[in-house]
């Protein structure tokens, strides 16, 4: 043992002396092998632009995917084959990560959408369609992108078709990709065309809304049917007209008016955004000689009471604060003017009920207007959907007056519908517009309550004179001429744009 510990010391010693003699600088630490470097270098050159996103990783789930098509297409038979969960789980990332843009430049650069276009032309898998247009639907997010997907005549031939699939999260799916297209305004025309050459889409619309009771579907479909008015108007003259006698599926067509009220009426309880969607929808139709003879001659009476439930029911209640105008107005305004191009023609018999929510929404007006706005008429100016809302209000109040009996016009007063300050507000509204029909009021309530009659004479200094305004109204058929040789319908057009409807 003792020369063993000898001679290990012997040979430290001269190991010691060796490297003190040779190598002074080696007193420091070492430097870390450069050989580290290298790992960090390959997980840059993996990773997709400046994400953590493996190159690696992502070409990896794509082959997996073609993998299991080409197996699926091996199948005998139609039958659905199950998308196993591990692959499944991968491309829901691929859907998300498509939200990236270097992502999606990505895989727009490796021909992605060619091998998803595959799939889904191939597949008998609801699930895994779902995901492909999903990730689509994300890459459509941004404008390059955007613009090249949709060059894809295929692609778009594709996506139409599958407006009629029956699997309600691919046709959601298909939607919100539709609708990311459409908005682009340097596709949008591109779209609209391939829309307007096929007359199934219409039919997958109308089938959809009147027979789904998905309230996400409803909603996105409607976004999208909205859209496709707004920026097409030959598009929505060439739908809401009546089906061709050679069309094999003409008694189970339904008409896109209809159509559009039944998901209204579905949505009304449930919700309130996708509400709005489609009464604006119906204004745009009122917007158009074809929609209101297809609404008058049609669904009218029933787009008629399905709106005064709205308004009278669940809008603008006695209880409620004037500060419910701005979150109800987007409901409001299309709703009401629809009622009020739908009045005329229609002939429908106006209850005690909407009267007395007209006149609230005025008076709910006058006092928002001086509490939050102290009257400043350019923080007015600003609110360009408060403006149209009065506006189209106090222009359905103008044409009821001028046509109300006296003794209606006494039960509304005998019943509290018609107040000396709602009166007030209502005043205020139809001046200096329509003073004529003011002159009217002043001219029946002189002779059934002549304090309120005496009071509007004093405080805006109005005559009771009313010898030009005794005139009989004019027919539904001149107004819809008067309507559409003055240009009065383009005015119409643009402020119903001035009520949003989401994408």
């Amino acid at each position: 043992l003792e020369r063993n510990e000898c001679s290990t010391e012997d040979v430290d010693g001269d190991r010691s002396g060796s490297s003190a003699a040779g190598s002074p600088e080696m007193d420091r630490n070492p430097s870390p092998p450069p050989e580290e470097d290298e790992p960090k270098a390959s997980e840059e050159a993996d990773a997709i632009g400046e994400t953590v996103y493996s190159k690696h990783w992502l070409f990896s789930t794509l082959t997996r995917l073609i993998q299991m098509v080409s197996d699926e297409e091996g199948e005998q038979g139609d039958a659905s084959v199950v998308l196993p969960e591990e692959l499944e789980e991968d491309l829901c990332k691929v859907w998300d990560m498509a939200m990236d843009m270097d992502v999606s430049a990505f895989l727009q650069e490796f021909k992605a959408p060619d091998i998803l276009l595959g799939v889904i032309a191939k597949s008998h898998n609801p699930r895994l369609t779902e995901i492909c247009v999903g990730i689509l639907g994300n890459m459509a997010c941004f404008h390059e992108t955007c613009i090249s997907l949709s060059q894809n005549s295929d692609l778009g031939a594709v996506l139409l078709l599958l407006l009629g699939d029956n699997d309600p999260p691919t046709i959601l799916e298909t939607c919100r990709l539709l609708l990311t297209c459409v908005s682009q305004p340097a596709v949008a025309s591109l779209w609209l065309n391939r829309i307007q050459q096929q007359p199934a889409v219409c039919c997958s619309f109308c089938f959809i809304m009147s027979s789904s009771t998905n309230v996400d579907l409803l909603v996105k479909v409607g976004e999208l049917v909205d859209k496709l008015f707004d920026e097409d108007e030959e598009l929505m003259k060439s739908w809401v007209s009546v089906p061709s006698e050679n069309d094999p599926n003409e008694d189970a067509q339904q008409d896109i008016a209809s159509s559009l009220l039944e998901a209204a009426t579905h949505l009304r309880s449930e919700s309130p955004e996708g509400l709005e969607v489609y009464l604006h929808s119906l204004q745009l139709l009122t917007t158009v000689e074809e929609g209101m003879q297809a609404l008058v001659g049609g669904c009218g009476h029933a787009v008629w009471g399905f709106l005064c439930k709205v308004v009278c029911e669940d809008l603008c209640q006695p209880d409620d604060p004037p500060l419910i105008l701005q979150e109800q107005k987007p409901l409001l305004a299309p709703a009401l003017a629809v009622l009020s191009a739908l009045h005329s023609g229609l002939h429908a018999d106006i209850s005690a009920e909407l009267i007395g929510s007209v006149l609230r929404v005025l008076h709910f007006y006058a006092e928002y207007r001086q509490s939050r706005m102290g009257g400043n008429s350019e923080s007015e100016e600003k609110d360009a959907q408060l403006k149209a809302l009065v506006e189209t209000t106090a222009e359905f109040l103008a044409v009821v007056l001028m046509e109300i009996p006296e003794d209606l016009l006494s039960s509304f007063v005998k019943g509290g519908h018609l107040t000396e300050k709602n009166c007030v507000s209502a005043v205020r509204a139809l001046l200096p517009q329509h003073s004529s029909v003011v002159q009217h009021l002043v001219s029946r309530l002189s002779e059934v309550e002549p304090k309120l009659a005496d009071m509007i004479k004093k405080d805006f200094l109005v005559s009771s004179n009313a010898s030009t305004c005794d005139r009989p109204p004019p027919s539904f058929a001149f107004q819809m001429a008067c309507f559409f040789s003055t240009g009065r319908w383009r005015t119409a057009r643009v402020l119903s744009r001035l009520t949003p409807a989401g994408i």
